[in-house]
């Protein structure tokens, strides 16, 4: 069926089953299709729709975006960003006079400060503001949840690592892809304790997964944020 409201159009689905309610569910591909009891009249169905219209809108653009990939990024156009799991616009500052490329978030936007107006620049001066931002937001976490081990971390580093959020060596050397300063707070903590739980069991056996169970109960919402959202974790 077909759908239009507020100006947006939507392809959906209508299966009768035997059920008290209607419930709307969103494939991978962005595709809707609505669960609803034998005998539901069209109309109610569309009401809720219309009354969910906003999110099945956003969430299907989520998917069909996910699918393409992550895209080049064009700092001239008003590109928006990820910063600590929420998007900002980008604005650029051409400046000459100052010492170094460098960014200033201002819990509205993430402003950028260049010498000279260009792509290359502007993603190293955000690099470097992603580096240092998941430093401080990592050594805070270890720091937070030290008292859950006996162990110390020897050594915090942060990476640009194409393969993984963090790792631990033999050596408890802790390492955190800087990329996780993109993400909520909550999947931070949970890369954190993580690879802090490593520093008492090197592999991924059930004792490692009931200790990060016990301190981070929430753990797999964690990992699917990272799983639907790591497409877009870019500059």
């Amino acid at each position: 069926m077909i759908h239009t409201y507020s100006g947006e159009t939507i392809h959906f689905e209508i299966k009768y089953k035997n059920r008290t309610s209607i419930a709307i569910h969103m494939d991978v591909y962005g595709n809707v299709e609505v669960q609803a009891p034998k005998g539901t009249p069209d109309e109610k169905v569309i009401q809720l729709l219309e009354k969910r219209w906003e999110l099945i809108q956003q969430k299907s653009k989520e998917m069909k975006d996910r699918l393409l990939g992550s895209q080049e990024k064009i700092y001239s156009q008003d590109e928006k960003i990820l910063y600590l799991g929420d998007t900002y616009p980008v604005k650029i500052y051409h400046d000459s006079t100052i010492e170094q490329d460098h960014v200033v978030f201002d819990a509205k936007h993430v402003n950028v400060y260049v010498k000279q107006v260009d792509d290359e620049n502007i993603k190293q001066a955000l690099k470097r503001f992603y580096y240092k931002q998941c430093k401080a937001l990592v050594e805070k976490s270890v720091k937070s949840y030290q008292s859950n081990f006996k162990v110390k971390p020897r050594s915090i580093r942060i990476s640009d690592s194409k393969t993984t959020w963090g790792t631990c060596d033999s050596q408890l050397q802790l390492t955190f892809n800087w990329k996780l300063a993109m993400a909520p707070i909550k999947v931070i903590d949970y890369v954190v304790v993580h690879e802090m739980c490593h520093m008492i069991h090197l592999n991924h056996d059930r004792s490692f997964w009931r200790l990060v169970g016990k301190i981070s109960p929430d753990y797999k919402e964690q990992e699917n944020w990272l799983a639907l959202s790591s497409w877009k974790m870019t500059i």
